[in-house]
């Protein structure tokens, strides 16, 4: 198969192609702006392999995507591309509202002229596939669950403009009979994210012996769902989705922000006991709460269990650990972000 990546040298767009073209030999073609939290490194073994293709460019650019769409003749189209981080959204949210709202408006529009152009086999099986997040929900009390069906009610500039493109997927969908589908997933974490985030920050920090910042009480709540997991679910739905549906994909894992950092000094104690202090569990401080912060995100994932036979594979406990040993085990990495272009300066829990 040939998949068009919007957003491949991000965090969970890297995964995807990773486990594309490693497990199931798809063919690739990454299209990135290469924003801050891009990465060429993460693909860098693939420059290569006749699997992967990749091209720097915006989704704003409607005519180079149109070029692009009709030059490789994609059968789906996933869309990964995204300003992601809450605090950033909050200090500046012009980008969100650039990228993540008229970006996937262009790319909409360019997806929607190449699916009119295409016939046959490949016009019956096309795919457009957009990628969202559960903060488009709002927020939980301490009982509930997001479902497919629950009200829009997004409280961050990150999270309306995510709201926005949903709407904007769904209503190509309904208005232009695009093939579409949207996916809303928890929180992710594992090998190859961006260190503003709360688990590759907390590690990061604590293999430098760094305060743990952590936000109010550290009592927010989140659903945490292993990276691998997601790119299986992403997978399955391309393949077997149905056109205009929406799946929640969660990971089956709440726990509270302060459990996540007491939970990744606990591993660390014993990976790496320091030689410094008594427990990396010392390093946790608490620092003013961000405006508008959510109390509590959950998935409901029946829909997907049930029409696609899909659940999460890792327990968290399993999926922090690899994940601490990935971070561990690439220092050159994110030692290479810290010095390029990031000083751990934020703070952030998606």
């Amino acid at each position: 198969m040939k998949i068009f990546v919007t957003g491949g040298l991000g965090f969970i767009g890297s995964n995807f192609i990773i486990r594309q073209i490693d497990k199931y030999k798809n063919q690739i073609f990454n299209f990135d702006k290469i924003t801050y939290a891009a990465n060429t490194e993460n693909l860098s073994k693939y420059r290569d392999n006749a699997l992967y293709s990749f091209l720097k460019g915006d989704i704003n650019d409607k005519s180079k995507l149109i070029d692009q769409f009709n030059y490789y003749e994609p059968d789906y189209i996933i869309n990964f591309a995204a300003e992601s981080h809450v605090d950033r959204s909050i200090d500046g949210p012009g980008a969100f509202i650039n990228t993540n709202i008229v970006g996937t408006f262009a790319l909409l529009q360019a997806s929607l002229e190449y699916y009119k152009n295409i016939s046959g086999h490949k016009k019956n099986n096309f795919k457009f596939i957009h990628v969202s997040t559960d903060e488009v929900y709002g927020s939980l009390g301490k009982k509930g669950y997001f479902r497919e069906t629950t009200p829009y009610n997004p409280s961050s500039p990150y999270s309306a403009s995510k709201a926005s493109s949903d709407h904007l997927v769904r209503a190509w969908n309904h208005t232009y009979k695009m093939p579409c589908i949207i996916t809303n997933c928890s929180n992710n974490y594992g090998p190859y994210q961006f260190p503003e985030k709360l688990v590759p920050l907390m590690i990061i920090n604590c293999l430098k012996h760094q305060s743990l910042p952590i936000y109010g009480k550290g009592d927010n709540i989140r659903d945490w769902l292993y990276v691998s997991d997601h790119c299986d679910a992403l997978y399955e739905i391309m393949l077997n989705g149905r056109i205009g549906q929406t799946y929640n994909i969660g990971g089956n894992e709440e726990r509270s922000n302060l459990e996540i950092v007491e939970t990744i000094c606990n591993v660390i104690d014993k990976k790496l006991p320091s030689k410094k202090i008594n427990s990396y569990l010392d390093l946790i401080t608490y620092v003013k709460d961000r405006p508008g912060h959510d109390f509590r995100y959950a998935i409901d994932a029946s829909k997907i269990k049930k029409e696609l036979d899909w659940e999460p594979s890792f327990s968290f406990e399993r999926g922090i650990e690899y994940t601490i040993q990935w971070y561990i085990n690439n220092e050159n990495w994110w030692t290479n972000i810290l010095d390029r272009n990031y000083n751990l300066e934020r703070l952030g829990d998606l």
